[in-house]
């Protein structure tokens, strides 16, 4: 096994915790952490996993690639945190939470015969 396969496994290994996470965690920071730890977990793929003539070579279309995936990921970082903000001003809670109606009936439909 090179240190190429071990970097392609550890961005599989990191983009899988960070997918857990999104799934279990509650939190909206954790889910936009997890977000980005996703990201960073295919940043490692992309950048050992292409095919190489040499192997002491890089390749500089995937470095690109992931440099402008890093800057994108700072830009889509930052969005998300600004709406969880908003979230957390409009709800007052850091979670999303889903509201069921169960006690609150129609005023308008007729009332039943007892």
């Amino acid at each position: 096994m090179t240190s190429l396969d071990l970097y392609t496994w550890a961005g599989v290994a990191v983009f899988l915790l960070a997918l857990h996470a999104v799934v279990t965690r509650a939190h909206l920071i954790w889910k936009v952490l997890a977000i980005n730890l996703m990201g960073t977990g295919v940043f490692l793929v992309l950048l050992a996993a292409p095919a190489r003539r040499d192997p002491l070579m890089a390749d500089p279309l995937p470095q690109g690639m992931v440099l402008t995936g890093i800057v994108v990921a700072v830009a889509a970082t930052a969005l998300a945190l600004g709406m969880a903000l908003r979230v957390v001003a409009r709800t007052g809670s850091p979670f999303l939470t889903v509201e069921t109606e169960t006690a609150d009936p129609d005023p308008d439909a007729p009332e039943a015969p007892s």
